[in-house]
């Protein structure tokens, strides 16, 4: 499920991509935005369908040893712990899943090669050679090692990551959140179950949305406003050399801290300071830190930002 920090994630990409952009298109930029957070929902059903599909390459695998001229021993009484994985059984099998997947379009199409590859690559890796050779049994032991063949193998084989870059500009900064949705639609699927709950994007429908589609839109109705108080703010820094990517974090932490009431300032400040940590260079936390602390005072003093119910915890 989406949750806020991606939510601005999504938009400061979309933002900093339109500060750049000489045209500036709002609707354009806009229509970016919605189509990145559906490229979430799609990645999401990729990672089932590939844990999935590892099922049916392994019934393959099985199959081509029996039909061997020559079969060996093992191929004749080959261990099919792994094809006869519950939990992955109900993923390869699940009608949820290929509803979805089918609704939507999605699908691996041209990439077998690429999930044959990473299913050759599980083979030798050692949480799948680890649980073959395990006599333990029970369904909670399949779940728990097909969890851990997913984190471990399958979403870091280089080849994925290679393709993934490839298939989406958007991904890369996707993929953690869309593997944790993965992993927590496999932990819930029960020992009776004959299908999988698919997990809803967002994780409540209307606040969530309401926070997405007005930090997007008040970070650009008020950014003119909001460049002045960091323009007197930072009086004594010269403005031409603050980052495009600290004026866009500021900007949104501004128009965060004034349009959403129950959102504590603290919050707001500590989510920023986080994002410049990651997206932008190694000193900006410290400036962004100092500058929205000092704004969020002389603000919240003049009564621009105002907070009720839980924003106002500090």
């Amino acid at each position: 499920m989406l949750n806020r920090r991606h939510l601005r994630i999504k938009i400061l990409h979309v933002l900093y991509a339109f500060y750049q952009d000489e045209d500036r298109d709002v609707v354009k930029t806009k229509k970016a935005l919605d189509h990145s957070i559906e490229k979430m929902q799609e990645l999401y059903l990729l990672l089932l369908l590939m844990i999935g599909s590892m099922q049916s390459f392994a019934i393959d695998r099985i199959e081509a040893g029996r039909k061997k001229q020559l079969p060996s021993p093992e191929d004749l009484h080959p261990n099919t712990k792994f094809v006869t994985n519950r939990p992955l059984r109900v993923l390869a099998n699940s009608k949820n899943l290929s509803k979805a997947a089918a609704d939507g379009n999605i699908g691996w199409g041209d990439h077998q090669e690429m999930l044959r590859k990473i299913f050759r690559g599980l083979l030798d890796h050692e949480e799948y050679t680890a649980y073959m050779a395990s006599e333990e049994r029970g369904f909670r032991h399949d779940r728990e090692c097909l969890i851990r063949m997913f984190r471990k193998h399958m979403i870091n084989e280089e080849l994925f990551q290679d393709n993934l870059e490839e298939l989406s500009i958007f991904w890369n900064d996707d993929l953690d959140l869309a593997a944790s949705m993965a992993i927590k639609t496999i932990k819930t699927i029960g020992e009776a179950d004959e299908d999988v709950e698919l997990l809803p994007l967002w994780r409540d429908d209307d606040d969530d949305r309401q926070f997405f589609e007005g930090l997007f839109t008040e970070t650009l109705a008020q950014a003119q406003e909001n460049e002045a108080y960091v323009t007197e703010a930072a009086a004594n820094w010269d403005l031409e050399r603050i980052a495009l990517m600290d004026r866009i974090l500021m900007k949104m932490a501004l128009a965060e801290a004034r349009t959403f009431s129950s959102i504590p300032l603290k919050v707001t400040l500590n989510e920023y300071i986080e994002l410049s940590k990651y997206y932008s260079t190694p000193k900006s936390h410290g400036f962004i830190n100092g500058i929205l602390d000092e704004l969020f005072g002389k603000l919240k003093k003049d009564g621009v930002i105002k907070k009720t119910g839980r924003g106002l915890i500090e």
